[in-house]
């Protein structure tokens, strides 16, 4: 009875066979056949391998959301050189609330302004890739994408003992701040905590000594990541004038960056002119549609009070936060999409070879039919007496002879 059942339920699954096999005998195959095969087989293992490719590689996601932390610090991070002397110049941070922030995470170094031909060529290099982000946006998704992989982007050291006066300085650290507008400045004098404001004591520095050319290495907010160029690094401003104010304003916006090397919490930033304040709108409208915060722009500024141009000399980088936060992810195919596109690839060009192949024969054959080509063409038949009948009658029996 068991193997009774079991015959039946194979001769059931035989019936409900979708793929039936035909004999090797009553196939036919031909040289178009092969032809249209060997084709589709090549397309289906190029698109295969291009196919994988694609899995392989990754995209950078945007999401847009309200920044709801306020109480968190804001830690800036900082590497200027200024051509005056470090004893001549001061920096500090005040915020909107008039609170002095403390600069002891802030170095002087006494350095030489000029750089080495080394270093010229990373600065070189480095506005190169400026130019370069400013005019296509997508570039920064391969910064994102091959972060903790690419060079440095700090200035290489000077090799060798200088020679020249340390007549410059170096102003390079970190320091945390609230998370409010304020405003970070390097001007002449030391700063000093007064009960009634803030002031810098410059009585003692000659006026022919001010000199505020300067060169931003590094200026970032947040966490700092090797392998991002922020929209200043590399900055340079040189000037001949003693008395000359430089203005940075700065709109930070909290980043989350998610990625297969890094997961950090830092900030991008976009600088602006303030002279130009009708195109900082459209031009921040635009970075946040194309999903990148990259502009770059100073406005200057000589200090004349008999003009009415009136101010302190000095570099002024006034910054404020802004209330939307953007996560940056890196993004992956999965597995089973690619399996369903690879499926999808091998049976769609099989089945399309398949149709092609077949409207091809069908038309060959409509062609041949009405011309009497190939196989349709007629066959000569050769008759008793020797003559050729191309029209193929029927051959004359004896009796038909006979009468």
């Amino acid at each position: 009875m068991r193997r009774l059942y079991r015959k039946k339920a194979l001769s059931l699954v035989k019936e409900l066979d979708a793929f039936p096999k035909v004999p090797e005998s009553y196939v036919e195959t031909t040289a178009t056949g092969g032809t249209v095969s060997l084709i589709a087989f090549t397309a289906m293992a190029l698109l295969a391998f291009f196919e994988f490719f694609v899995y392989r590689d990754t995209w950078m996601k945007y999401e847009y959301e309200v920044d709801k932390d306020f109480s968190s610090k804001l830690r800036i991070n900082i590497d200027i050189t200024v051509a005056m002397k470090c004893q001549h110049v001061g920096a500090d941070i005040l915020d909107l609330a008039e609170t002095m922030i403390t600069s002891n995470g802030i170095q002087y170094e006494p350095v030489i302004f000029e750089l080495t031909p080394q270093q010229k060529l990373w600065h070189r290099t480095l506005l190169l890739i400026q130019n370069r982000l400013r005019e296509e946006h997508s570039l920064q998704e391969v910064l994102y994408k091959s972060v903790l992989k690419g060079a440095p982007t700090a200035l290489p050291p000077r090799e060798g003992t200088a020679s020249e006066p340390l007549s410059a300085c170096r102003i390079h650290g970190h320091v945390y701040v609230n998370k409010v507008a304020g405003n970070f400045h390097i001007t002449v004098g030391k700063p000093i905590h007064h009960p009634r404001g803030h002031a810098h004591i410059a009585a003692f520095v000659s006026h022919d000594t001010y000199n505020f050319s300067h060169r931003i290495d590094h200026l970032s907010f947040g966490e700092e990541i090797p392998g991002i160029i922020n929209p200043l690094d590399g900055t340079e401003k040189i000037t001949s004038n003693h008395n000359e104010m430089f203005q940075y304003f700065i709109t930070v916006v909290p980043t989350k960056l998610h990625t297969s090397k890094v997961s950090a919490d830092t900030h991008q930033f976009s600088v602006t002119e303030r002279e130009t304040a009708w195109q900082a709108d459209h031009l921040l409208h635009e970075c946040s549609i194309k999903r990148t915060l990259r502009l770059q722009g100073a406005k200057e500024r000589v200090i004349n009070h008999a003009a009415g141009s009136h101010g302190v000399s000095g570099i002024f980088m006034k910054y404020d936060t802004s209330s939307l936060m953007v996560t940056v992810s890196e993004q992956h195919m999965p597995l089973w999409q690619f399996l369903v596109r690879l499926c999808g690839i091998i049976g769609g060009i099989f089945s399309t070879t398949g149709m092609i192949h077949g409207f091809v024969g069908f038309c060959f054959d409509i062609v041949c039919c009405r011309f009497k080509l190939g196989p349709y063409k007629p066959r000569e038949v050769v008759l008793p007496d020797a003559h050729v009948n191309n029209r193929a009658a029927p051959l004359l029996t004896d009796n038909h002879v006979q009468e």
